[in-house]
């Protein structure tokens, strides 16, 4: 595997950054991961956007895009593989032990690895544990991944894929790396990014192309709706058919069958919505 670092193409055995990278020591970084098919990645232009709008909620210095598009470049072309997932690491760079950020500027890795389609469908818990919607990294998608890998490991250990967490006002929120969409009475709904969701590019893609509402939603809506899918960059949207204790009937529901077809040919007709 070939592998950017902090400008240059390196393998990965070789590939480095300090021990002392801010990224490592205190978790000051952001990511985004983007599908590859074939060598091509889909909406990249917005990944990116989404990169420079978390990059200044940490207060870090904006990336240089035509960097970071040159390095995706040369790792795509480095690393033949029909599905890929490719990960764009931004740090706060070598930095003191501690919270204050050193002067060396930040970091910048990108990674490609290979995947696997995702499942139609899929199981999924809700945790105990919440989302603070008006705290400092609402909405940024950061390196700070610890509490998503506790709920994680809980769903995997509950026979599910995802965990789902509510904010600190009982509201329905999002998965460790998935936004949620429900059905109710016919029509598709899913958490506003008020409620401390991240904005999720497939979530907005479907938002537009399969007319969801944004809605405020309570927990207990899991338990009543129709349908529930999921929606990620490596997920597409993939349907829900068990939530906690609850099976959810038949296979996608109607709603989200359609949501699935249509993504799929919207996402194939424009690589870069």
């Amino acid at each position: 595997m070939w592998m950017w670092v902090n400008g240059e193409l390196r393998d990965a055995a070789d590939a480095r950054v300090s021990v002392l990278d801010h990224g490592l020591t205190v978790g000051d970084g952001i990511f985004e991961t983007v599908r590859t098919t074939g060598g091509r990645p889909f909406a990249l232009t917005r990944h990116l956007d989404r990169l420079t709008r978390s990059a200044r909620g940490l207060g870090l210095p904006d990336p240089d895009l035509d960097e970071v598009r040159r390095a995706c470049a040369a790792v795509i072309e480095a690393n033949p593989m029909e599905l890929g997932r490719l990960r764009i690491t931004y740090t706060g760079g070598l930095s003191p032990l501690g919270s204050d950020r050193g002067n060396d500027g930040p970091s910048l890795v990108v990674a490609l690895g290979e995947a696997t389609r995702r499942p139609d469908t899929t199981a999924v818990i809700t945790v105990p544990w919440t989302r603070n919607e008006r705290g400092a990294l609402a909405g940024l998608k950061t390196t700070s991944y610890a509490e998503n890998v506790v709920a994680l490991a809980r769903a995997h250990a509950q026979g599910a894929s995802e965990a789902l967490f509510g904010n600190t006002v009982g509201q329905l929120c999002e998965g460790t790396g998935s936004n949620v969409f429900v059905v109710l009475d016919g029509q598709l709904h899913t958490p506003p990014v008020a409620s401390g969701c991240l904005a999720g590019i497939t979530r907005a893609l479907a938002v537009e192309w399969c007319g969801a509402l944004e809605t405020e939603l309570h927990l207990d809506v899991l338990g009543h709706a129709e349908e529930i899918f999921l929606t990620s960059t490596l997920r597409d949207v993939q349907a829900v058919h068990r939530v906690d204790g609850r099976e959810l009937p038949g296979g996608p529901g109607p709603v989200t069958a359609k949501a699935m077809r249509v993504f799929e040919e919207r996402a194939g007709n424009d690589l870069d919505p």
